[in-house]
C-alpha cells in the first residue's frame, strides 16, 4: 500500500503549489502591451483574476473610434468566478498533500491542465468577439479589418503593435503546473521509462523540432515596396536595394529604406531588444539577407535614399567589384553597429 502514497518531498511541493495558486489572485494574471508612434511609452492592459487594470480609459477611448466594445469588469463573468477557482485549486493541493494518495495527485494535475486549456479557449473567444464584432457606425472603418489581439505573442493592428504575455499571476500558474508535472513524473516513475534508448531518440527529435520552430521567430519579413514606410524617416520604401529591417525579441518587425535609418532608429531606441538585423543585397532586387553575414561598402558615390552611404552584398566578390566602381571602402558590420 505504501506505493500508493506520495512522498514527503511531494507533499512539500504541493504546499508550495497551494501558495502559488492562491497568491496568483492578488497580482495581474495577463498583460497586453500596445505600442504606437503617438504613444511612445506604450499602453498596458492588465487582467487580474477579478478586475481589469492599466490604461483602461485610454484604450476604451481608442476602441470607441474603431467600433470595438469598451472594456468593463461587469461584462465578464470570469472576474466573478476566477478567484474562487484559484482558491479551489489551492485547497485541492492542500487536501492532496494531506490525503497523500497518488490517485488524488493525478486528478489534481489533470484538472489543472484542463482548466488551463479551457481558460485559453475562453480568452481566445473573448479576444475574437471583441476584435470582430465592430460597430458599423464607428468613426474609423477599415474594410475587412479586425482587431483581435494575439492569444500570446505579437500582432500588428493598424499602427498599433499588440504584445500579449502572462503577467506575474500567469507565471505563478505556469510554475504551479510545472511543479505538479514534476511530482507526477516522480511519483509515477515515468523517468525509468524515458531512459530507454528509443524514447530518448524520440525526445531528441522533438527537441530538435522545437529548436527549428524557435529559429522561425527570426525569419525576415519581405519589404513591400511603395507600401511599407520607413520606421525612422517615415518615407515610403521605394527601392529594393537599400532597405533593411530589424526583428525584436517580442516578434515585432521594423522596416527601413536605408541601412543607416535602421542604425539611427536603434540608437534612438536603446531599450528595444533586437533579435535579428537584415539588410537588402544590393546586387539583387529586394532580397533581405542577415546583416551578420553580409559584406558592406561605404562612402564614395553611393547614393542611398537618406544619404546613409552604406550598401550590403551577399557576395564578397560583388562587394569588391562595387567598391571599385563606386569609389567606396569596405566596412565591417561591427563597425556599423557602433556608429
Amino acid at each position: 500500500m505504501n506505493n500508493l502514497k506520495i512522498s514527503t518531498l511531494s507533499k512539500g511541493v504541493l504546499l508550495l503549489v497551494m501558495v502559488l495558486l492562491v497568491s496568483s489572485i492578488f497580482v495581474p494574471m495577463w498583460r497586453i502591451e500596445l505600442s504606437a508612434p503617438q504613444y511612445p511609452e506604450g499602453l498596458v492592459l492588465k487582467l487580474h483574476a477579478d478586475k481589469i487594470a492599466g490604461d483602461v480609459d485610454i484604450i476604451n477611448g481608442l476602441n470607441h473610434y474603431i467600433g470595438m466594445k469598451t472594456l468593463h469588469k461587469e461584462d465578464f463573468f470570469e472576474f466573478t468566478v476566477l478567484p474562487y477557482i484559484f482558491v479551489f485549486f489551492g485547497v485541492f493541493a492542500l487536501a492532496t498533500a494531506l490525503i497523500a494518495k497518488k490517485k488524488v495527485l493525478y486528478i489534481l494535475f489533470v484538472s489543472l491542465v484542463l482548466f488551463g486549456v479551457l481558460a485559453a479557449v475562453d480568452f481566445y473567444r473573448w479576444n475574437y468577439e471583441y476584435g470582430h464584432n465592430l460597430d458599423p457606425n464607428a468613426a474609423i472603418q477599415v474594410p475587412g479589418m479586425s482587431y483581435q489581439p494575439p492569444l500570446i505573442g505579437y500582432k500588428q493592428l493598424l499602427n498599433f503593435g499588440a504584445y500579449s504575455i502572462p503577467d506575474i499571476g500567469g507565471w505563478l500558474l505556469v510554475v504551479s503546473g510545472f511543479l505538479l508535472f514534476i511530482i507526477v513524473v516522480r511519483e509515477s516513475n515515468l523517468l525509468q521509462k524515458f531512459r530507454k534508448a528509443k524514447t530518448a531518440t524520440v525526445l531528441l527529435f522533438l527537441l530538435s523540432l522545437s529548436f527549428l520552430s524557435c529559429s522561425n521567430n527570426t525569419k525576415a519579413v519581405p519589404i513591400k515596396l511603395n507600401v511599407d514606410n520607413c520606421d525612422f524617416c517615415k518615407m515610403s520604401i521605394a527601392d529594393g536595394k537599400y532597405g533593411a529591417e530589424v526583428l525584436t525579441e517580442k516578434g515585432r518587425t521594423y522596416k527601413f529604406d536605408d541601412i543607416m535609418c535602421m542604425m539611427n532608429y536603434c540608437n534612438e531606441n536603446l531599450n528595444t531588444k533586437i533579435s535579428a538585423y537584415y539588410v537588402n543585397d544590393f546586387a539583387q532586387d529586394n532580397v533581405l539577407i542577415p546583416a551578420s553575414s553580409a559584406h558592406f561598402i561605404s562612402g564614395g558615390t553611393i547614393e542611398s535614399p537618406m544619404r546613409g552611404g552604406v550598401i550590403a552584398f551577399l557576395s564578397e566578390n560583388n562587394a569588391k567589384e562595387f567598391a571599385t566602381k563606386l569609389d567606396a571602402k569596405r566596412i565591417a558590420w561591427n563597425t556599423i553597429l557602433k556608429k
